[in-house]
């Protein structure tokens, strides 16, 4: 018996990943289709404090009802009651906490895109919120499932990883943070190499950007260089003892989005998340002790929240 698509509901059309998911969703012919669901509503939202959000959010929402014959939501209410699960799309971090208060109540599962809150506090108020109306919420940057770093792991394993290095872009948004619009997506990909359990972070100048060094309670180092001068592409190198993986994270067949869009389908499917809500956390922790290391010219700053 086929199972029927599970109703999706976007909440946020001011980030091209509201065009991008609805393609890979709705788009039986797209060669990286993801089959299971399909978006039937959006909410627009936007921030009109935040140029990159107020000048997208119509044009984005206009390209999924015009293509995809996605019905447009008068209110993130209005979208979940209609929706079997959300996809919280919004580009500004800050409105993350206020929308999925309205989302909560209809207990249906929430995808919440990055940056997923822009403090430990208020991160850890969403989970607490998930929590006690029951609702299964999954967050996650596409670089956890770029295809080179997921065969890598598949492969070899995280037991005999004794320090890795990524790098990537940095690029600021002034109302989301220093590290929390661009800086995240390393910092999340080397998670996904490392595992959690970072106690303690610190922040190097460097000539093409800024490195982020972790410092593991196991005594393993990782390390972000997120980049503002030259080649930054999402890259890692994983040490295994004398052996080094070098990964171009976007060299994988199947592009990282379309292969983050299955694991929120499975999650949809399942209510379970691959990513637990406690590392998701630690990411954020890991962030903010980077900025305050930044502010502080460089100082050893250990992290609010451990695993």
């Amino acid at each position: 018996m086929m199972r029927e698509p599970i109703r999706i509901g976007i909440i946020g059309t001011d980030t091209s990943h509201a065009v991008l998911f609805t393609r890979f969703i709705n788009d039986i012919n797209h060669q990286h289709h993801v089959q299971g669901g399909k978006v039937i509503a959006a909410f627009p939202g936007g921030s009109p404090d935040f140029p990159l959000s107020a000048s997208r959010v119509d044009g984005f929402m206009e390209t999924i009802e015009n293509e995809y014959g996605v019905e447009r939501g008068v209110s993130p209410e209005a979208v979940a009651s209609q929706c079997d699960a959300l996809l919280l799309l919004s580009a500004d971090g800050r409105v993350h906490m206020e929308q999925f208060h309205k989302l909560a109540p209809f207990r249906k599962p929430v995808f919440i895109d990055k940056p997923f809150a822009l403090s430990v506090d208020e991160a850890i108020s969403i989970f607490k919120l998930a929590n006690h109306w029951d609702v299964p919420v999954m967050s996650s940057s596409s670089l956890r499932y770029a295809e080179p770093i997921v065969r890598d792991l598949d492969l070899h394993g995280r037991h005999h990883i004794t320090t890795a290095d990524v790098q990537g872009p940095l690029v600021i948004e002034p109302t989301q943070s220093h590290y929390f619009w661009y800086g995240l997506h390393s910092v999340e990909m080397l998670y996904a190499i490392m595992g959690p359990g970072c106690r303690q972070v610190q922040v190097v100048a460097e000539p093409s950007g800024e490195r982020l060094i972790g410092l593991w309670s196991d005594g393993r180092q990782g390390t972000a260089l997120c980049i503002s001068e030259g080649d930054s592409r999402f890259m890692a190198h994983i040490h295994r003892g004398a052996t080094i993986s070098t990964l171009d994270a976007e060299s994988g067949a199947t592009p990282y989005y379309a292969s983050l869009i299955a694991q929120v389908m499975h999650f949809f499917q399942t209510g379970q998340s691959l990513v637990h809500w406690r590392e998701t956390v630690e990411i954020i922790a890991f962030l903010e002790a980077a900025e305050k290391s930044r502010a502080t010219g460089g100082s050893v700053q250990p992290l609010s929240f451990l695993l």
